[in-house]
């Protein structure tokens, strides 16, 4: 089979998975079509948690900030002010992002291990902040009454279009010369600043970008559930729940976090008739995937056969070499009569 044979039967293929899923509201029932949402969100945390990790080298424990922020941002404007959902899923991100540029200035001074676990600090110091602060009502949280309003196809057409977004942007992102950039960040971070890469620059702005979808996915997480309260919406199993998915689906791939993610739901979903035991499963679960891909299913697989859904290779243009001048044969002169 050919290069060019094998592309062709790739994108045929793809595009037949995104009809099937924009039209599942005909054809899904409704549990499916609930399945497919929570996909749809997990899989848009976890594409932002593999761009920080996966592509930029930044392993944050602390990414449940984003998701209780989006959630509290939305909860405070439906609840408190009385004004449309809409406007807390639009002030969401940017409110994520502020926050984000506010805790960078301290956590980037910080490197490797140290980043992983100030990250964490700072969720939890948010968690017990919002616990404290009476303005979002203590410990005791809201109800989000705004979302009981929206029909399961409304819900899974948000829910849809986010996890799209969430694939697009990092897509495009590793199609430029930026995500050259945080992957050569990635592998060396001092040869690529001597090399000329603008770390602290890269790494804000994939944190930005990456709180920003985060937040908007917390946000739209707590509106479809219809509550939110600290110590759920600021629990570190949101940021397990992303490593989870990226590391079995395969960290550093764009497929990774959308096969993990949909491991991670079907699997939740089985394992709800079995509480004691669930926790024990996903951790036998994620060891076995580890010992036996140890870059994840998707990682691997790429490896060992060179597939990938979404290459972010970019094709090099050959060198326009010039042409050799060759030359001219001289005819011979003849005598002047």
């Amino acid at each position: 089979m050919s290069l060019i044979t094998g592309k062709k039967i790739k994108n045929s293929a793809l595009l037949v998975i995104v009809a099937a899923l924009v039209l599942m509201p005909l054809w899904g029932s409704a549990g499916i079509i609930n399945i497919f949402i929570l996909v749809f969100l997990y899989m848009a945390m976890g594409q932002m948690w593999n761009l920080l990790a996966g592509y930029a080298g930044l392993v944050s424990l602390g990414q449940q900030m984003f998701i209780g922020l989006g959630g509290y941002t939305v909860a405070v404007i439906c609840y408190t002010y009385e004004l449309p959902f809409t406007i807390g899923l639009i002030a969401a991100p940017f409110v994520c992002m502020i926050c984000a540029l506010v805790i960078s200035l301290p956590i980037f001074k910080m490197s490797g291990v140290f980043f992983t676990i100030g990250s964490w600090i700072v969720a939890e110091a948010m968690m017990l902040f919002f616990t404290n602060w009476s303005y979002v009502r203590y410990g005791f949280g809201f109800a989000i009454a705004a979302g009981r309003g929206l029909t399961l196809n409304a819900r899974y057409i948000i829910a849809f279009i986010l996890g799209i977004v969430s694939i697009l942007v990092v897509y495009l992102i590793l199609r430029t010369k930026f995500g050259l950039g945080i992957m050569a960040m990635r592998d060396n971070e001092t040869v690529s600043e001597v090399r000329g890469v603008k770390t602290y620059r890269k790494k804000l702005a994939c944190f930005l970008i990456s709180a920003a979808i985060t937040g908007l996915a917390g946000g739209v997480m707590h509106l479809f559930n219809g509550y939110v309260q600290p110590y759920a919406s600021f629990s570190i199993e949101w940021t397990v729940i992303m490593v989870f998915m990226v590391i079995i689906g395969g960290i550093g791939t764009i497929e990774g976090p959308i096969l993990g993610a949909l491991i991670y739901v079907f699997l939740r979903q089985y394992l709800f008739g079995f509480p004691g035991y669930s926790m024990l499963i996903f951790g036998a679960v994620a060891i076995i995937i580890i010992l036996l891909a140890p870059k994840g299913v998707m990682g691997t697989i790429h490896d060992k056969t060179g597939f990938e859904l979404f290459s972010v290779r970019r094709a090099i243009k050959a060198p326009q070499l010039p042409q050799p001048q060759l030359p001219q044969p001289q005819l011979p002169q003849t005598p002047e009569d």
